[in-house]
């Protein structure tokens, strides 16, 4: 009688256990072949908030997850589904999986999952000898960082090619020299075309008149005129006239005397000649300038 109550009692006990664990797993096969899969599937009871493990498998890390599945809702349970294997032969043991109810833990059973190899009839399969490790064929992405380094030498040439090119364009640039004379009398024509006469700016048109005249003696006849005085001009020209033989006319020499001397005083006296004097000392520049135009000498005179 005594054990009869025993039993009643630990019957109701586990009952009652088996009731309060809402989880449980299934699995379509324990024993497969290596490579074949497993469907292992954790269902719990509708109670709340679910949350399912990520799967612990075994501590050899021998069995795989090949997929684990979206959870399906059932009338009174969650479902949730993972796909495993292995390929290596041997017992393996998935341990106790957690599962969150309403933030409470509750454990799943283990599972024993056996693997067997795939027995091989030598005596009906032919045995072929291993084959040597073939390369697989080329493709784009194989190319793609020497295509870079292509590109990249590619830029280079092109740079020194241009710097190479631009630089042999300027050697080849000439460089034209405008005689003293035709620079002065485009000097000339371009003063013309300010019209500083009609702005009534004539210490400003002397100034750029005279300084035609002088410049084109620098450069021309090789003698000291921007910075010297009308009469330290006047007075170095005649004796270069005399000593070199210029072949300068004294008529020349005073026509640019009066001129320098009328700048002069345009400049530093405030004089203001008429307009008929403007255009008559205008055209005396233009005159000089053809006239100073130094006289070409044979090879025994420049000895």
């Amino acid at each position: 009688m005594k054990k009869q109550v025993v039993y009643i009692l630990f019957f109701i006990g586990f009952v009652g256990f088996a009731q309060e664990n809402p989880v449980s797993i299934t699995v379509d096969t324990a024993a497969i072949k290596i490579g074949e899969q497993i469907q292992y599937k954790i269902s719990v009871v509708k109670n709340g908030t679910v949350i399912f493990p990520k799967l612990q498998l075994d501590s050899l890390g021998k069995v795989e997850v090949v997929e684990s599945l979206p959870t399906d809702t059932l009338k009174d349970t969650y479902e949730k589904k993972y796909l495993l294997t292995s390929f290596d032969s041997g017992q393996y043991t998935i341990p106790t999986q957690q599962v969150l109810i309403n933030n409470k833990m509750f454990l799943t059973d283990s599972l024993l999952v056996n693997v067997a190899t795939v027995k091989v009839d030598t005596l009906k399969q032919q045995m072929f000898p291993i084959k040597a490790i073939k390369s697989e064929p080329k493709t784009f992405d194989d190319y793609k960082p020497l295509l870079w380094w292509i590109l990249l030498i590619l830029v280079l040439i092109a740079v020194v090619l241009y710097f190479i090119l631009r630089k042999k364009e300027k050697k080849e640039e000439v460089k034209v020299v405008i005689a003293p004379i035709q620079e002065a009398l485009q000097r000339l024509k371009e003063l013309d075309e300010k019209q500083l006469l009609q702005q009534n700016k004539i210490k400003i048109y002397y100034t750029e008149l005279t300084d035609i005249v002088r410049t084109y003696i620098e450069k021309d006849i090789y003698i000291p005129a921007l910075e010297s005085t009308t009469n330290e001009l006047i007075d170095t020209i005649n004796d270069f006239n005399e000593s070199s033989k210029l072949g300068i006319s004294k008529e020349t020499i005073q026509q640019l005397k009066e001129v320098l001397h009328s700048a002069d005083m345009v400049k530093f006296a405030k004089s203001k000649p008429i307009a008929e004097e403007i255009k008559a000392h205008r055209t005396d520049a233009e005159r000089i300038l053809q006239n100073l135009k130094p006289v070409k000498k044979t090879e025994n005179e420049l000895e």
